[in-house]
This record gives C-alpha cells, structure tokens and sequence, in this order.
C-alpha cells in the first residue's frame, strides 16, 4: 500500500502499474480477473499495487484489507500456488490495517527492511 504505487516499478521496467485502489475508484467496480489488476515483470514476477486512498480521504489499511479479500475472491494463491510473497507495507502509519498480512494469516515469517535513520523503527 503506498500512494505512490512504485513498488513494483524497477520490475516493470519502468512502467507503472495503475492500482487496485485506483481500479476500483475509476471503474466503479470490483475487477473481474488478475489480468485487471496485474502484470508480469522481471523473472515471471507477478505484480500488483494496492495503492491507497484519496489524498485525505479513507483508510489505506482499509484499502489493504480489501486488496487481500479481492486476491482472495480472484483466488491468486490457488491459482498461481507462490513459493514467496513479498509485501512492501508504509511502517510509518498507526493503522491496524498494516498488520493486515500477519493478522490475516497471509504471513508466516515477517522480515523488516529499514533505512540506516533511527527513526526508521
């Protein structure tokens, strides 16, 4: 979940990929398959972005939870069956919905990456 939506940038080459949260915003609706929400980047990397709210407006853990249950209903793990699952969550935010991916069980091991700045934790 991150406004900006780069995540997976460097693994598109480039190109952005428009986000779930903006998918929904946009198109009124929720999206019908993956290949609505998501592209193959380097190495056969699926990508997708939650993206967040509007600018001062809603919840972007909110935006999350709703992300996992809409990965859940186009049933992605079944489908594509990861071996990893890489989450790039906003640490910097109080809000329950960025604990969504261990709390939910989609989670089993957590690795935190941070910047050298103290503040970072």
């Amino acid at each position: 979940c991150d406004p900006k939506a780069d995540s997976t940038i460097n693994l598109l080459g480039g190109e952005p990929l428009r986000p779930v949260m903006n998918y929904m915003r946009e198109e009124d609706e929720e999206p019908e398959t993956l290949e609505d929400i998501s592209k193959e980047g380097f190495g056969g990397v699926l990508c997708i972005e939650t993206g967040g709210p509007t600018p001062g407006l809603g919840c972007a853990g909110r935006g999350i939870i709703a992300t996992f249950q809409l990965l859940e209903d186009l049933r992605l793990f079944e489908t594509y069956k990861p071996d990893v699952v890489l989450y790039d969550v906003l640490g910097d935010v109080v809000c329950g919905g960025f604990a969504a991916p261990i709390r939910e069980g989609y989670a089993e091991k957590v690795l935190i990456v941070t910047s050298g700045e103290m503040m970072a934790l």
